[in-house]
């Protein structure tokens, strides 16, 4: 399968990484069908959808013409079944391994023997993952940063058994959703993860030993380092609950220097995971 191929993608998972997916490929001309397991959880990615659609309209991002096609070419779902004539098809379900399998192994039955199945995780083997289908050589990593719709880059992860085709036609879709992308072994945690992780998990600790405030923490690391947010900050956006379970599964892969932060797994334990419960290390609206 090539990129000229593709008119049709899924997306398994209406949370904020499924959503954020369906958005940008419905901006650039897919056609997409959304699926989650409940009811509410599609209609929640929709209107997350309209909602930051509706911010690219007011910030004169996009036309309000541009943001009505867009969510026209978006269908939301509960029946898997309802991918069986997609394309290509991206996993973007909650990052537990014998769930991603089950799905994996289901898509295979439903969809047609060519059809490319992508992985939206940030650490999980791709290789374990295919292991669930007998078409190996067209599963593929697409790693795509949160918030989708404007961060620039995509991880491509290249399992075993992932034939070059499928690797040519995941750079090439990426591309044609205005990103750019950059190609990783399927080692834990990637690129991205494997270096991302202990320095969120770093911060949290000297904040929670008292180096400094959480502000000045954060503050540091913008300035003296110039990335735009600090590592609890950025720890907020992501989900509190999401960075400990990369931590957990880089621990349990690569040893003590990827443990979890105990303040991290307090927090999540307290339900406080970031900017989508209201609350993480800082307060939201």
């Amino acid at each position: 399968m090539t990129i000229e191929s593709v008119e049709r993608i899924g997306v398994v998972g209406a949370g904020t990484m499924g959503n954020g997916i369906a958005q940008v490929c419905a901006l650039n001309g897919y056609e997409v069908v959304m699926r989650d397991i409940e009811t509410e959880f599609v209609e929640n990615g929709l209107e997350a959808i309209d909602d930051s659609l509706e911010r690219f309209v007011s910030k004169n991002r996009l036309s309000e013409e541009e943001a009505e096609s867009a969510k026209e070419r978006i269908t939301g779902t509960t029946d898997l079944d309802d991918l069986d004539d997609c394309d290509l098809v991206i996993e973007a379900a909650v990052e537990k391994m014998d769930i991603k399998q089950e799905i994996f192994a289901d898509l295979e039955a439903i969809t047609d023997e060519d059809v490319i199945l992508a992985t939206n995780t940030s650490t999980l083997s791709i290789t374990t993952i295919a292991s669930a289908t007998d078409r190996e050589d067209r599963v593929i990593g697409l790693h795509f940063m949160n918030p989708v719709p404007i961060m620039e880059g995509v991880e491509v992860v290249v399992g075993e058994k992932t034939g070059e085709e499928t690797v040519e036609t995941a750079h090439a879709l990426a591309e044609d959703l205005g990103k750019t992308t950059w190609e990783s072994d399927d080692k834990p945690g990637f690129v991205t993860n494997r270096i991302l992780m202990p320095w969120i998990n770093e911060g949290i600790r000297a904040y929670d030993e008292g180096v400094a405030s959480k502000e000045d923490v954060d503050r540091g690391m913008e300035l003296g380092t110039n990335v735009p947010m600090g590592p609890l900050t950025l720890a907020d956006h992501i989900g509190l609950d999401i960075c400990l379970d990369a931590s957990e599964t880089l621990y349990e892969e690569l040893g003590d220097r990827y443990k979890p932060a105990y303040l991290l797994k307090r927090k999540v334990d307290a339900g406080d995971l970031g900017k989508k419960t209201g609350r993480g290390f800082y307060e939201y609206e």
